[in-house]
């Protein structure tokens, strides 16, 4: 972290002036040291700890990433308080791009259907409304009026025991700073749509998706290529709900597998 491009100690310098706080004052508040403050600040301190970066950013209401990257000091004042407000791309999704939606006929907000076979055609029309009038829409009682709703058709078995072509209703999140593990549609500029347990990795400034089912492994992907996140409401499925497996079966279908191994090895 001790290069040129990075500007956390500027920044920090920058912010605590720009709320006239002394070091003594901005320290406590931080609850460090002065001293330790004092070495951020004037670049002593080249690869600051994690601890230390998330604290300021929690206190400055600031992405870790926009502490170390953006030159804050050649930002109008408006884009500081639009940045202190919440509103920082890294942290959220509300800048990333304005939602299209479609409404019903009593101006009420449709929950748009995105079956499997459309589901290419969604990463490239997901900001379109023109597109988005081309999906099927429905409404269903007594869900929130506070929330947009859409719904998702599963594909494959990696969230088991929601089946493959289970339908996932999602809402909106326009809020990315997930406070633990949460299962998600998560639509992304590499992968198109994908269902997973997202949990949000702040100091590396990108997602863990992870599936239910074990045999697939956990992977990341960066905030950049996230396009639309939509927190886990509702599914439905014509399929009934298989049991685990207990460590006994699991056992018992190794055993047949290398059973039959060793058969074709004769």
């Amino acid at each position: 972290m001790g290069s040129q491009s990075f500007f956390w100690s500027s920044n920090l310098k920058f912010l605590r002036k720009r709320r006239k706080l002394s070091q003594d004052m901005l320290a406590d508040n931080l609850g460090m040291t002065r001293a330790k403050l004092n070495a951020h600040e004037n670049g002593h301190s080249k690869s600051p700890a994690i601890e230390d970066l998330l604290l300021c950013a929690d206190y400055f209401r600031m992405s870790v990433d926009t502490l170390l990257r953006v030159d804050l000091s050649k930002l109008s004042e408006l884009k500081i308080r639009d940045l202190e407000a919440g509103n920082d791309v890294f942290l959220s999704g509300s800048k990333v791009r304005i939602l299209a939606t479609t409404v019903s006929s009593s101006n009420e907000d449709n929950i748009e259907l995105v079956p499997i076979k459309a589901k290419a055609g969604y990463l490239g029309g997901f900001g379109d409304p023109e597109y988005l009038s081309t999906l099927p829409v429905f409404n269903l009682p007594n869900l929130s009026k506070d929330k947009k709703y859409r719904m998702f058709q599963t594909e494959g078995d990696s969230m088991l025991p929601i089946a493959d072509g289970a339908y996932v209703i999602g809402s909106y999140l326009s809020e990315w700073r997930l406070a633990k593990e949460t299962p998600c549609v998560v639509v992304t500029a590499s992968e198109g749509i994908s269902f997973k347990m997202l949990s949000f990795q702040a100091e590396e400034r990108s997602f863990l998706l992870r599936s239910l089912n074990p045999i697939y492994t956990p992977y990341k992907v960066p905030a950049e290529e996230i396009r639309e996140i939509w927190k886990f409401e509702y599914y439905m499925s014509d399929e009934f709900p298989q049991e685990p497996l207990t460590l006994q079966q699991v056992g018992i279908g190794i055993s047949e597998i290398n059973r039959k191994l060793d058969a074709m090895g004769k």
